[in-house]
């Protein structure tokens, strides 16, 4: 914990800036930015790609606005009389359900010249009654936009306006769905306007109902929302598809529902608009999400013209909603979408009359807030405490791991019960924090481990430095006192063999027997502290602490006597002499750590357990042993079989030591081998006893099954002479070397 605190505290400093995002204290655009992002995959993902036949698209495309010697009808906008004989064809020959329109009838239709006609009947023509009855005759037959009018009473048409920003009014709109005294006193904060540019008031008197068809449009210009409540003076007002729908529901009141599905005007919640049995979701600014289908296209489309001519099925058109919309360049009303960036703004009125039909709007809940809050709390605070500790490999797991979970939880949320959850916030939290971590790891804890390599990668195994590397804090080169095994190899007649060579025949040697023994230090774990010609000294327990020191130092010497044993052939080959080494180790609590002068510094160890260590390498050469152990390494092997080979005091301590030479693993030693250690250990306790007699027999039998062992020998003569010379009261038994 204690080296990962620096990387704690950043990643608690992301956390803590991403809650004040959250709670709307500390903005962050690219925050903001990814949640739109998402938001708009996700609504591509999930999206049907289907053409909902409930509702088509009547379009004044090309073909409508071609001369009507080609088949079209002119240039828009058409006389009125032609857009009264289009109510006639929908309603009573192709029987539609309703018809939209996303234009805007503001201006007099002039084109029956019925205006000019007027003036000459008030001015010119004043007194000619022939004039006067046939302009009075004519007039009703001319008047386009009161025949336009009388087409939509009593019919299910909704015509469409637009709210403005500035205070500038034309036309006439419908009248309000609510009243800011509905929001009992306290309103919220829906989008207000301050102009209108509406219809001709006869045909907002005539039509069923009229929508405001004003898009609310995010930062990055897209529309993802209509306002399905726009405030204009103390009235609130539906939009285009709301109207459609509710003209389709029998005209139910715009209404609020409670928490407990109650309305009352005096309490409310803004969480959703109820009409009939319509619901539709909304935030609290009053805005939904239009559920699109698909891109451009997903409703079907018949051209006005071929409508009006009679060219469409009427099986294409029967019970449908209708919206006249415009494809024709020059009137085409384009909206940069979440699926197109070149959407037609009469297909945005048809998702959301289908969204409401069927009843999948989405839906971001009230309670999406602190559902946000508590994820980025819980998951940060863990995130941040947690990664530092975790290695790459597991790091990566877990962050893969908590993306899934939260792009699948959410995206099901999404698709199958149509509620948004925000999702930019945790994703960015998550992503940030395993970035700050990896990074952290590469340019900080590498160069550390980088240095860790170079510190001791020339001491340890490769697999001994990448432990070390993983947690640097385990291994100090500071000096401190541990229970180790140290080990001392000394080449047998050194000063022999290399007289007998020339320098590079005897460089070769070395590297060649040196290297076999150190890779087998190695491989037990041990940790080389130097080489000083023809002697290794190596030790157990550090820098990493080892529990098995002492098992992993006599392994490590069994297996050098081994190899050098195996190698012998191949020296031969090479006209070499035959290497011995002697092996001393022992364990006791030394120092390690860096140590020398401010020139040079060595990571070693000392204390007196490795200066016996060393006398004991040099015992071997008096004991004929190939391996001679402390007592204290003895007793912390006991898989080992292990012959006491003496009591001894060496140079420079007072104390006598047991010494002991390792034989083998219990199962690789042989019974000939157990029955001659036995027989030894017999002879040794007789000798100590002082029972010359019994003791030199057992040595001579010994002899006799083993001639080479010279151990044998040196208790023979020691024999001899102390029968010569009989030692003084209290003696121990002990033989006192007094070189090294």
């Amino acid at each position: 914990m204690k080296k990962n605190k620096l990387r704690i505290a950043l990643g608690l400093v992301l956390v803590v800036m991403l809650l004040a995002h959250v709670a709307d204290r500390l903005r962050i655009p690219f925050v903001d930015n990814l949640e739109s992002i998402i938001y708009d995959a996700r609504l591509r993902l999930t999206m049907p790609h289907t053409q909902d036949n409930r509702i088509v698209i009547l379009d004044i495309d090309e073909k409508s606005l071609v001369e009507p010697e080609r088949g079209g009808e002119g240039r828009w906008p058409w006389p009125r009389d032609r857009l009264a004989l289009l109510m006639d064809k929908l309603f009573d020959h192709y029987q539609i359900a309703a018809v939209g329109f996303d234009v805007v009838f503001a201006e007099i239709d002039n084109s029956s010249g019925l205006r000019v006609l007027d003036k000459l009947r008030t001015t010119e023509l004043k007194e000619v009654p022939q004039f006067q009855s046939a302009f009075n005759e004519l007039k009703p037959r001319l008047d386009y936009d009161q025949l336009f009018a009388q087409s939509m009473k009593d019919r299910a048409v909704v015509l469409g306006y637009t709210f403005l920003a500035e205070d500038a009014i034309k036309g006439a709109i419908s009248p309000p769905v609510l009243k800011a005294a509905d929001f009992g006193g306290h309103p919220p904060p829906i989008e207000e306007y301050f102009g209108y540019t509406g219809n001709l008031p006869e045909f907002q008197k005539n039509a069923a109902s009229a929508g405001h068809f004003n898009p609310k449009v995010d930062e990055d210009g897209k529309t993802r929302r209509v306002p399905m409540l726009a405030k204009y003076k103390d009235g609130y007002y539906e939009p285009l598809s709301m109207a459609i729908v509710r003209l389709i529901a029998g005209s139910p009141p715009v209404m609020i529902p409670l928490a407990d599905d109650s309305f009352s005007s005096a309490d409310f919640s803004l969480d959703a608009i109820r009409i009939g049995r319509y619901q539709v979701p909304v935030d609290d600014k009053a805005t939904a999400l239009v559920p699109y289908r698909g891109p451009k296209g997903s409703f079907v489309y018949h051209s006005l013209v071929d409508v009006l001519n009679d060219r469409v099925d009427v099986n294409a058109l029967r019970g449908k909603i209708a919206l006249v919309g415009a494809s024709a360049p020059g009137l085409l009303d384009l909206r940069a979408t979440p699926v197109d960036p070149a959407y037609p703004g009469v297909e945005i009125h048809a998702n959301l009359i289908a969204g409401m039909l069927d009843q999948n709007i989405k839906h971001k809940p009230p309670y999406a807030l602190g559902a946000e809050f508590v994820l980025v709390l819980l998951v940060g605070l863990a995130m941040a405490i947690w990664l530092p500790m975790l290695a790459p490999q597991p790091a990566t797991l877990v962050t893969l791991s908590l993306l899934v979970l939260a792009v699948g939880v959410n995206l099901s949320l999404f698709h199958y019960v149509h509620v948004v959850l925000p999702l930019a916030t945790g994703l960015a939290m998550i992503l940030t924090l395993f970035t700050l971590n990896m990074a952290y790891g590469f340019f900080v804890e590498a160069r550390g481990r980088r240095q860790i390599t170079g510190l001791f990668g020339q001491y340890v195994p490769p697999e001994v430095v990448d432990k070390i590397a993983q947690d640097p804090e385990k291994a100090s080169m500071e000096g401190e006192s541990r229970e180790m095994t140290v080990l001392f190899t000394d080449v047998r007649g050194f000063t022999t063999i290399s007289e007998g060579l020339d320098p590079k025949a005897l460089s070769q040697l070395m590297n060649e027997f040196l290297t076999p023994l150190t890779e087998v230090i190695y491989r037990h774990r041990g940790t080389i502290d130097k080489y000083m010609g023809d002697c290794i000294m190596a030790f157990w327990g550090a820098p990493l602490p080892d529990p098995d020191h002492a098992r992993n130092g006599v392994l490590a010497g069994l297996e050098m006597q081994r190899i050098l044993k195996e190698m012998q052939p191949y020296f031969q080959s090479k006209n070499w002499p035959e290497i011995r080494i002697g092996v001393g180790l022992n364990s006791g609590r030394m120092s390690v750590g860096n140590m020398g002068s401010r020139v040079r510094l060595a990571y070693t160890v000392m204390g007196d357990a490795v200066n016996l260590a060393s006398r004991l390498e040099g015992l071997t050469k008096e004991y004929g042993a190939d391996i001679i152990v402390g007592e204290d390494t003895k007793n912390a092997f006991p898989g080992v079989v292990f012959r006491e080979i003496d009591l001894v005091r060496v140079k420079g301590k007072d104390t006598a030591v047991a010494i002991f030479e390792p034989l083998g693993l219990e199962k690789d030693v042989t019974k000939a081998m157990l029955d001659d250690v036995h027989l030894f250990h017999e002879a040794l306790e007789l000798y100590r006893k002082q029972d010359w007699h019994m003791a030199e027999l057992r040595l001579l039998k010994l002899k006799t099954l083993s001639p080479k062992a010279a151990l044998y020998d040196i208790f023979l003569e020691r024999i001899a002479f102390l029968r010569a010379n009989p030692p003084a009261p209290g003696w121990d038994g002990a033989f006192t070397f007094h070189t090294k």
